[in-house]
């Protein structure tokens, strides 16, 4: 299967998709550090700098897709800022909100699946009208909270996932995740990830539990997806929640490049587990 990725970043989603077989055939990221990074890391596969004038003869120009074809996925983190619960939290009314572009794009090309991703908060604010669209389009669409502490991570970072797929071909698959999840931890509990991704996903993770003065913290969860895990560097049961280092360090280079970036990135393996499904999917029609 083959993918084209907007709101790119420094590639989380991307790298996510080729451990489960996807190949990534374009970005599209505005970012020059980003850009940078998806050059080092993907070499190769043609970057494009602005969504709003991405459309369906640029990337036939560019050999992305053949005249007249489409493409199997396309995903994207589109820009968070209008429902971050850090920013301002004008939704719709911010100008950065970018979610038209990304579905006027799909109407365009018409792929088999969507992948968007979003930070919690966007499910109170603007899922209703992304899962409308996708309907509007002929999209089957579901939602999913995943938490990257649910995949080893030792932080909370929330997202929303929106996985679509089009049924204009006129067949349906049946719901690759059996049901749409919404779990947060909370200060007294700890989740297993099978407990938040569905069974159709073969991972399993070992989390052990601490008991701190009545309270119960994560220990050690590491989610392995292949070889793939998540570790708290040098033997912390948690990582920081913010750099432990100020945000300049002078002959650092590109330091508030790299914090942004990464500030911006999805957790490859929060996504993992739904591109996996895909693919299980695809392998049974």
């Amino acid at each position: 299967m083959k993918s084209i990725e907007l709101f790119a970043g420094i590639g989380g989603i991307a790298l996510a998709a080729e451990w489960a077989g996807i190949e990534t055939v374009a970005f599209c990221e505005r970012e020059p550090f980003c850009q940078k990074v998806l050059n080092k890391n993907f070499p190769g596969v043609p970057i494009f700098d602005d969504v709003r004038t991405l459309n369906r003869q640029l990337l036939e120009e560019k050999g992305v897709i053949e005249p007249g074809g489409t493409i199997d996925i396309i995903s994207g983190g589109f820009p968070c800022q209008p429902y971050s619960i850090a920013g301002k939290r004008r939704g719709t009314e911010d100008d950065r909100d970018l979610w038209p572009e990304m579905f006027r794009i799909i109407k365009e090309l018409r792929p088999t699946w969507v992948v968007g991703e979003n930070v919690a908060n966007f499910a109170n604010m603007e899922l209703d009208r992304t899962l409308f669209d996708l309907e509007s389009a002929g999209y089957k669409g579901q939602s999913f909270i995943i938490p990257a502490v649910a995949v080893g991570a030792q932080h909370q970072r929330d997202r929303v996932f929106v996985v679509a797929h089009s049924q204009c071909m006129g067949r349906e698959k049946r719901s690759f995740i059996e049901k749409e999840s919404r779990i947060r931890q909370t200060s007294d509990k700890s989740y297993n990830c099978n407990q938040i991704i569905s069974h159709s996903v073969g991972e399993r993770c070992n989390q052990m539990e601490q008991h701190d003065g009545g309270r119960k913290t994560s220990e050690k969860a590491i989610c392995q997806v292949g070889k793939y895990s998540l570790k708290p560097r040098g033997g912390e049961s948690r990582w920081a929640a913010e750099p432990d280092v100020g945000r300049v360090a002078h002959g650092v280079p590109n330091r508030v490049d790299r914090i942004k970036g990464l500030g911006n990135a999805v957790v490859p393996q929060q996504i993992y587990p739904i591109f996996k499904a895909i693919m299980d999917q695809e392998r049974v029609v």
